[in-house]
């Protein structure tokens, strides 16, 4: 993933200045701060893709970590002081080093030590495969560059000494024992902070494994994998699209507590709505569409449970994850709470760091399981409700707005005769190659999702004809341009799509039968065309 120098610089700047800050009062509040800031930077990092980085800066974390302790008696020995001191300056340093040495090419970063800002770092398209079976990993190389990914092999001897960093290394150190693995894994991974490092290894068992992990890789492929799931794997990696904020609905009658705990979830970067009185807690959840409530235990004339059992009571936030805030640690009264329908119990006061990690963890798992609700588990498309719900949508709002719209419907040509003669693992990968295609030349406002089998149903905002038409041409060339490898040879396919038009047809269903007659008309018409009435 990308990542603009100025906000990593911004962020480096802001933990040494939280560190300093406490160096000059050394007090458990300045420390709780820092730890914070530290925890906010190490999400960022890995959030930005920037792994080597991460993984130096959660080392400190969890250093750090371990120092929390009561206000009342906070102290950090000297030695432990200059340790953390020497550990943060070096952490500044790298970070220095990367940026200054990844924002513009090798011959320009030779001419002026200026960092340009309006730069981005770490092109998310490029990886480097080093191995010294460099005919191994010609056809993924082949494979990647349909997509738009540049991709390199290097021997393990003449791996390039500068260069701009890429954002993937792949090591295939299969012919390697255990011990020189590693060590070609720490020192790649001390060069490259920013890179995504995966490793393609024979030693593959639990122990292995583990210190492959420990050594610095993100990710260990066992050597049997197939080169379709390394391919699957890396375009999610080098894929742009990015999650929108966690939001959290703050629901507590004391006006200090809300506005401490709003801003310990923004020091992580959490988006929060706070209502003080527990009636109001239905329209925030409306209005703000929280992925997580956090509630407080005792209100005035209602307790948590009691607005969390009312929240329950409607079908749209029966998943909502609710967190509890008391001061009361009455062990009984946890155990009750989260039987009626709360999912964790944090007592106050509570250790800033722990609550934006648990307020991390549930909105984590929430959205995995509403994405596996809503998408389609081959492609990671919407699946054949989803993608006709989200077509319902679009329709009301073009119904209310005068908003024009396309819909398209498209079909894999021949998608049997590839299954048949090629394998179903194969017809897989076309499939996946078609939904990747998809999700890559859309907008981000553009609606996509698996219809069934090897359809596709596209919804195109603000398209009319012949912008529909336009956009669907160019990645149905694209698309019949990609080869597959399969033993000794490759094949190619095709795809057909009909496209309907709003207001033109007026409902979702007639929208979805005109673009299906389309592309009966496309199929008849030779297959491999899109075809419109505009």
């Amino acid at each position: 993933m990308s990542c603009p120098p100025a906000e990593l610089k911004k962020k480096s700047d802001e933990l040494l200045f939280k560190w300093w800050t406490y160096l000059k009062s050394p007090d458990f509040e300045p420390f709780v701060e820092f730890a914070v800031c530290l925890s906010s930077f190490s999400d960022f990092l890995q959030n930005q893709g920037l792994s080597g980085l991460h993984q130096l800066s959660h080392h400190l974390e969890q250093q750090a970590l371990t120092l929390f302790d009561e206000a009342d008696r906070h102290q950090i020995s000297v030695d432990t002081l200059n340790d953390l001191c020497g550990q943060i300056e070096s952490l500044g340093t790298r970070v220095t080093r990367f940026i200054d040495s990844n924002t513009r090419p090798v011959e320009q970063r030779r001419e002026s030590q200026e960092t340009g800002t309006a730069s981005r770092l770490n092109p998310t398209q490029r990886i480097w495969f080093i191995s010294n079976a460099d005919s191994s990993w010609r056809a993924l190389v082949t494979q990647l560059a349909y997509f738009g990914i540049q991709a390199e092999i290097h021997p393990w001897h003449g791996v390039p000494s500068e260069a701009e960093e890429p954002s993937i290394l792949l090591l295939d150190t299969q012919d390697m024992a255990l011990a020189p693995a590693c060590d070609h894994i720490q020192a790649l991974r001390t060069r490259f902070l920013a890179s995504k490092l995966m490793v393609y290894t024979q030693q593959a068992d639990f122990d292995s494994l583990k210190v492959q992990l420990r050594a610095g890789c993100d990710f260990c492929f066992a050597a049997a994998t197939p080169q379709s799931t390394i391919l699957a794997r890396i375009i999610e990696l080098c894929s742009n699209e990015e999650e929108p904020p966690y939001r959290v609905l703050v629901v507590e009658d004391s006006l200090t507590a809300s506005k401490s705990i709003q801003r310990t979830l923004k020091q992580s970067g959490i988006e929060s709505f706070a209502v003080a009185n527990p009636a109001d807690v239905l329209s925030g959840l409306r209005e703000f569409e929280p992925d997580l409530i956090l509630m407080d235990m005792y209100m005035p004339d209602c307790t948590g449970v009691e607005a969390t059992r009312i929240i329950r009571q409607h079908a749209e936030f029966l998943s909502t994850p609710v967190v509890y805030l008391s001061g009361d640690g009455d062990m009984a009264l946890q155990v009750d709470a989260l039987r009626l329908g709360g999912d964790h119990f944090l007592t106050k006061p509570f250790n800033p760091v722990f609550l934006n990690a648990v307020v991390k963890s549930k909105i984590e798992r929430y959205r995995a399981l509403r994405r596996s609700m809503q998408n389609d588990g081959l492609t990671g498309l919407f699946n054949h409700r989803t993608i006709k719900e989200k077509l319902n949508a679009s329709l009301n709002e073009a119904s209310t707005s005068g908003r024009q719209f396309a819909v398209a419907m498209i079909d894999i040509d021949q998608f049997k005769t590839i299954n048949d003669s090629y394998g179903h693992p194969n017809g897989d990968q076309v499939i996946r190659s078609l939904a990747w295609l998809l999700k890559q030349r859309l907008r981000k406002t553009d609606l996509v999702g698996r219809y069934g089998g090897e359809e596709f149903l596209v919804v195109l905002p603000g398209s009319d004809f012949n912008q529909a038409f336009d956009i669907l041409d160019r990645i149905r060339v694209d698309f019949s341009r990609i080869r597959y490898p399969f033993e000794e040879r490759w094949f190619e396919s095709t795809f057909s799509a009909g496209v309907s038009y709003f207001p033109g047809t007026r409902n979702a269903e007639a929208l979805i039968k005109e673009a299906d007659d389309m592309l009966y008309d496309a199929k008849l018409g030779g297959r491999n065309c899109v075809v419109t009435h505009g």
